[in-house]
């Protein structure tokens, strides 16, 4: 975070006057937020200095192409490589994303299979994942009896933490072992990806639980545990529900009513994770957009004032996103455990 400051402010100096009047603020904020398939981490003497990934395409015409991202992030208006190049964010079609032009000069969206900056982070959070809890894990199975180190005790506090503090009060207490290795991967998965959206260098910096694709697959594999392993009770409950009898014959009013409500609820699972996150990196963004707006536009004098009200803000709204990493990754998980929960209950006999 120091470090990110030191250039915020180094930016900000009149050496950058001319930048600064030429800012593309919906380039600068989209681009940051959005996937992408390199890591930009600074320029110098107007150079990038980026983390380039690979590029892996298949093309109808050509076939498959796997080549550095640099071939196609500096490319200049107009020119392709190997027939394909990056839209620019404002294209309305393929914002940001590869796309080819064919030897007829038709315009297509290839199949993508590219290791992108979300991709790398989701590899980065799953491998954060494995090497923070399988030690814990092979410690206790080599020694369930021994005394815990400081490392187990604080991987043990947070397994429990989520376990009786989110899982099991939601869920069947026969059923808590099957869907808790489940809801606890959610958890931390959903939590780390939102704390290393929040450093901004490389190797960190992905928008991953700000993607709509990423908390469509986390909605829809909660839509499954849901409704694949739901019992007769809940599945009487949505065909057959205990109402009368003219609003679900001849006219099946409510089962429509119950059956759309198992899709309503996944789909509030995605759009919120997706939009907090989304929002809170996009004021972060947007405050430090100000500075370069006001200093372009009033000189370096009121772009300093602009600096320093905008990094305390700044500040401000990371340690709030701290917080909010934390609470969605805990309102993900808490829906979830009561839509499994509301699933797994057995018919009470009067």
């Amino acid at each position: 975070m120091i470090l990110f400051l030191l250039l915020v402010f180094a930016a900000t100096s009149p050496l950058h006057a001319e930048e600064k009047t030429s800012l593309d603020v919906k380039s600068f904020i989209f681009g940051h937020t959005g996937d992408s398939y390199c890591f930009h981490i600074t320029e110098i003497k107007g150079e990038p200095v980026c983390v380039w990934l690979p590029v892996i395409v298949h093309s109808k015409e050509s076939g498959w192409h796997c080549f550095s991202s640099k071939h196609v992030c500096e490319l200049k208006e107009g020119e392709t490589y190997k027939g394909f190049y990056i839209a620019p964010v404002s294209d309305p079609k393929y914002p940001g994303k590869l796309i080819e032009r064919t030897a007829s000069g038709e315009i297509k969206r290839p199949f993508d299979l590219s290791f992108t900056k979300n991709a790398f982070g989701i590899f980065l959070v799953c491998g954060f994942m494995l090497a923070f809890f399988l030690p814990a894990a092979r410690k206790y199975k080599k020694n369930p009896t021994g005394t815990p180190t400081k490392y187990q005790g604080l991987v043990e506090w947070l397994t429990y933490m989520v376990l009786d503090g989110i899982i099991s009060p939601s869920i069947p207490k026969s059923k808590v072992p099957k869907f808790a290795p489940y809801l606890l991967t959610v958890f931390f998965f959903i939590f780390f990806c939102n704390l290393f959206g929040l450093i901004p260098f490389f190797p960190f910096g992905a928008n991953v639980t700000g993607n709509l694709s990423i908390t469509l697959v986390l909605a829809f594999c909660t839509y499954v545990a849901v409704n694949i392993f739901g019992n007769k009770h809940y599945w009487k409950d949505i065909l057959w529900p205990d109402v009368p009898l003219f609003l679900k014959f001849p006219i099946p009013l409510m089962p429509i009513i119950e059956f759309v409500s198992t899709l309503t609820k996944p789909f509030a699972l995605m759009i919120r994770l997706f939009a907090n996150i989304l929002a809170g990196h996009i004021v972060i963004m947007v405050l430090m957009a100000l500075i370069f707006i006001i200093g372009g536009m009033y000189g370096a004098s009121m772009g300093g004032v602009t600096s320093i009200i905008s990094i305390i803000m700044m500040v401000f709204m990371t340690a709030l996103e701290c917080l909010v990493a934390y609470i969605q990754a805990y309102v993900f998980t808490m829906l979830s455990s009561i839509f499994i929960g509301m699933a797994q209950q057995e018919e009470v006999e009067s």
